[in-house]
């Protein structure tokens, strides 16, 4: 799955009613095992998921768990772009609504560091996923590293965004304000998350200026003043 839009998949429509009800009832079983594995995968990891933890949970029978995905690794990449799913609802979708350039790249950045603070009970599966699968290659491993490198080529597009507009010098270098934006976010994530730091939101949301500030442009430093930090909204 990729951080945009794509043309809707041609579907085969069937005429009879009776036909298409056990379809809908099947998807919506499936959607409601996949909420309840997001849920755990969010608490105890994707390594944590099991067909007989989700069967326990739903109350459904460990077979008619496994008819839905087939295998535990079907199942965690299923996990996986559930999440992407709702991480591009939520973070990417409502920020393109904002305008092109650094408007847009701080709206990326501060709905991010959002994500991240509400999920601060049960914990990022981009971050422990990376943790879990950093060393064990295989199908899992690249789904979720695929979902990873969508969101920081979208990033860096609108970094590169702001450069073509004007509100970033043309010698900025997107590759290195995303490694040191992704930085802010694994150090919200272990301070907030593991050491319980109470200036941890407000840390990285400075932190974002504070990266970008030598690359600002006359017209990037008025557009960014005109837009005050999340925290102060």
């Amino acid at each position: 799955m990729t951080l945009c839009k794509t043309p809707a998949l041609a579907r085969s429509v069937r005429s009879n009613k009776d036909e298409r009800a056990p379809a809908h009832k099947g998807q919506q079983t499936r959607t409601a095992i996949l909420e309840a594995a997001l849920g755990l995968a969010s608490h105890v990891g994707l390594e944590g998921l099991s067909i007989g933890a989700l069967a326990e949970i739903t109350g459904m029978s460990k077979s008619g768990v496994f008819a839905h995905f087939g295998s535990r690794e079907e199942l965690q990449i299923s996990v996986i772009r559930e999440y992407h799913h709702k991480f591009e609802e939520e973070v990417f979708y409502p920020s393109i609504r904002d305008p092109r350039g650094l408007p847009r790249l701080q709206a990326l950045f501060e709905r991010w560091v959002k994500r991240v603070s509400v999920e601060l009970d049960s914990g990022c599966i981009y971050i422990s996923g990376a943790v879990e699968f950093d060393d064990r290659p295989g199908p899992v491993r690249d789904a979720l590293a695929d979902m990873v490198l969508a969101w920081h080529q979208a990033l860096e597009r609108a970094i590169r965004l702001a450069v073509e507009l004007g509100h970033l010098s043309a010698d900025t270098d997107a590759g290195q304000i995303l490694f040191e934006l992704h930085g802010l976010i694994l150090a919200l994530h272990h301070d907030a998350r593991f050491l319980r730091h109470p200036g941890a939101l407000e840390h990285a949301q400075m932190g974002f200026r504070r990266i970008i500030a030598p690359c600002l442009t006359e017209d990037g430093q008025r557009r960014l003043r005109k837009r005050p930090l999340a925290l102060e909204r």
